[in-house]
């Protein structure tokens, strides 16, 4: 059992209350997709690159972009749907690098493909830019050490693992989650705040997040 450093400052475990907005905004082409999606807020972006995390969290891996499912399954735009999927969301630490990559994309494609601005949406299936909107809430949890940081992970709710881990790095612009720094400025422990920061969150559910988490952390109490 390697010896349990005690924290210079604690961690403090938030949680999460996520609401969903509608804008009233609606693309029924490319261009018009481009030319929103340059304009809409953060939180619009926000919401069409991570719903499938924030409603369906015990499912699968690998969620869908919903820029590249509306471009596939309503226009028929399967080349370009394939890049949109392929936009790796963890290479991007603000919403606005990873707003840019997606505009940049539509219109790459579109300067290639001249035609693909004449594709219109039928009637009722146009692209509805919709909003997240989350209320951050401190919880009664907080860790002075890593042996306590990683009891409490197996008890949180999965809300306060998604905050901690997707929404404060990209929404708050922190360049790395909540954990990995914390572990890094108060524990001092470089490599598994490492380890922690390397582990790709989107390819796991998250119920398999908090598992992953739990084992790296207890792995590193066990020495």
């Amino acid at each position: 059992m390697a010896d349990i450093i005690k924290a210079k400052e604690p961690f403090r475990f938030h949680t999460r209350l996520h609401l969903t907005e509608l804008t009233g905004l609606r693309a029924i082409n490319l261009a018009q997709l481009a030319s929103l999606t340059k304009d809409v807020p953060g939180a619009c972006i926000y919401h069409h690159t991570h719903r499938f995390l924030q409603q369906h969290q015990y499912l699968s891996p690998e969620p869908p972009n919903d820029f590249a499912y509306w471009v596939t399954e309503i226009l028929g735009e399967d080349e370009l749907g394939e890049m949109l999927s392929s936009i790796d969301t963890i290479k991007y630490s603000t919403i606005r690098s990873l707003r840019d990559k997606i505009v940049e994309t539509i219109e790459s494609y579109l300067k290639g493909n001249p035609l693909a601005k004449m594709r219109f949406a039928r009637e009722g299936e146009e692209f509805h830019f919709v909003k997240s909107v989350s209320f951050i809430l401190p919880t009664d949890y907080t860790a002075g050490d890593l042996k306590e940081f990683a009891e409490i992970l197996k008890k949180v709710t999965v809300d306060s693992i998604y905050f901690h881990i997707f929404e404060s790095r990209l929404r708050l612009e922190k360049n790395n989650n909540d954990f990995s720094n914390w572990i890094l400025t108060s524990v001092g422990n470089n490599a598994l705040a490492e380890k922690i920061s390397k582990l790709d969150p989107y390819t796991h559910t998250l119920e398999g997040l908090r598992s992953n988490l739990v084992d790296m952390v207890e792995r590193q109490l066990r020495g």
